[in-house]
């Protein structure tokens, strides 16, 4: 099984809704406008927020942020199928790490699928 963070648009660009504890861990961008910009972006914040797991980077058309509804931030699951096996609500209320951990408990109980 393997894991990873989605980077997608940024939700506290310095020109948008800056959040403060994003100022008091020095973390100020502005919101990317090319492929580049953004994966710049999402670099800073994995460093910054010292993200153990491979992050991979939606493009500037924000085309995964929409299929999945993943504003501002959401957690999913995808299973063994490769079906949405957890899709958790809206963050940062919907952000519940404690459900998906059990979603992952139930998903890897499941018997393994032939290919």
């Amino acid at each position: 099984m393997a894991f990873c963070v989605v980077y997608i648009r940024e939700a506290h660009p310095e020109e948008g809704w800056v959040v403060s504890a994003n100022r008091d861990m020095d973390i100020r961008v502005n919101d990317p406008t090319t492929d580049e910009e953004r994966r710049d972006v999402a670099v800073t914040c994995a460093l910054r927020l010292n993200i153990r797991m491979p992050v991979v980077i939606d493009a500037i058309d924000d085309s995964i942020a929409r299929a999945y509804g993943a504003l501002p931030d959401r957690l999913y699951l995808i299973g063994k199928g490769g079906l949405v096996a957890f899709q958790g609500a809206p963050g940062p209320v919907g952000f519940r790490p404690k459900e998906l951990e059990q979603a992952i408990e139930r998903e890897l109980a499941l018997p393994r699928q032939s290919g």
